[in-house]
C-alpha cells in the first residue's frame, strides 16, 4: 500500500495577509505525513516590479514575461517569498527546503508556443522529476515549491503555479497516494461568486461541465478546476479547494473533487 502525500497550493492573497499566510502555515505545520508546497507570487512581483520601474503587463489576466519581468519573478518568487515562507515553516518545526524546477532538475519546461499572444518567457510544464524530489521526502524534507521551471538549457520560466502543483501531484502518484489541496481565500468552488456560503460540497467530471457550459465559474477558477481535474483522471486520490483550514478541519466547508 502506497504511503499518503499531502500537496498543498497556497494561493496569493493569502500569501499577502501575513495573519492569514502564518495561520496557514500553523495548519500545513500539523498536517500529519509526507507533504509539499507550491506557492506563486504574483501580486507581491506587481508590487516590486513598480517599485523598480518595471511595467508589469498583463492581458486577460495572465502576465507578460519580458526580460526585466523574468529578473523581478525570479528575485521575487525564489528570493522574498520563498524563503520566508521556508523560515516561517522552520519556526514551526518543518524542515522545510526551498526550491525551482531548475533544482535539482525537478520541473522541465518549455516556453510557451506564440499564438496570438507572445506570453514572453511563461514554461509550460513537460516533465516533473518525480525521482528526483523523491529523494528529498525520503530524507524527510518538506519542499516548497515557487512558481518558476526551467528548460534544462539555462533558460528560466514563469509558470503557472497551479499547474505546478497538478502535474507533482501527477508525477507523485507514481509512488504515493497523493491528495491535492488548493488554498486560497475562499471557502470552496462557489455557486455565486458574491456568495461566499454558496459552496459546491462535491462535484463529479459530469457535474463540472454542466456548470461550466452553463456559465456558474469565474474567469480565474476555470483554469484552476482544469488543473484539478487533469490531476484527477491522471491517477491523483482526491482533490480539495477551500480556504486554508480544509488541510486540517474538515468541519469546514470546502468542495471535494472526483471523476
Amino acid at each position: 500500500m502506497k504511503e499518503k502525500l499531502s500537496i498543498v497550493k497556497i494561493g496569493g492573497n493569502v500569501i499577502e495577509d501575513q495573519e492569514a499566510l502564518n495561520a496557514f502555515l500553523k495548519h500545513f505545520s500539523k498536517l500529519e505525513g509526507h507533504k509539499v508546497l507550491v506557492h506563486g507570487g504574483g501580486k507581491r512581483a506587481t508590487h516590486i516590479a513598480s517599485r523598480l520601474g518595471v511595467e508589469s503587463k498583463m492581458i486577460d489576466g495572465r502576465r507578460i514575461t519580458d526580460a526585466d519581468t523574468l529578473e523581478v519573478i525570479t528575485m521575487v518568487y525564489g528570493g522574498l517569498v520563498n524563503k520566508n515562507i521556508v523560515a516561517k515553516l522552520q519556526a514551526l518545526h518543518v524542515d522545510a527546503i526551498g526550491l525551482t524546477g531548475a533544482d535539482i532538475n525537478s520541473i522541465l519546461s518549455v516556453k510557451r508556443p506564440v499564438k496570438a499572444i507572445d506570453y514572453g518567457f511563461v514554461g509550460d510544464v513537460k516533465k516533473v522529476n518525480y525521482k528526483s524530489i523523491n529523494k528529498l521526502i525520503k530524507a524527510n524534507f518538506t519542499p516548497v515549491f515557487c512558481a518558476i521551471t526551467h528548460d534544462k538549457n539555462g533558460q528560466l520560466f514563469n509558470t503557472n503555479a497551479d499547474t505546478i502543483a497538478s502535474e507533482l501531484a501527477i508525477g507523485l502518484s507514481k509512488l504515493y497516494t497523493v491528495e491535492l489541496y488548493y488554498c486560497f481565500e475562499k471557502n470552496g468552488v462557489l455557486m455565486s461568486v458574491d456568495d461566499d456560503n454558496s459552496v459546491i460540497d462535491y462535484m463529479d467530471s459530469g457535474t463540472y461541465q454542466v456548470l461550466k457550459h452553463d456559465g456558474v465559474f469565474h474567469d480565474g477558477m476555470l483554469p484552476k478546476l482544469e488543473n484539478c481535474y487533469h490531476a484527477i483522471e491522471q491517477g491523483v486520490s482526491r482533490v480539495f479547494i477551500g480556504n486554508p483550514t480544509v488541510i486540517s478541519n474538515k468541519e469546514q466547508k470546502f468542495t471535494t473533487l472526483f471523476l
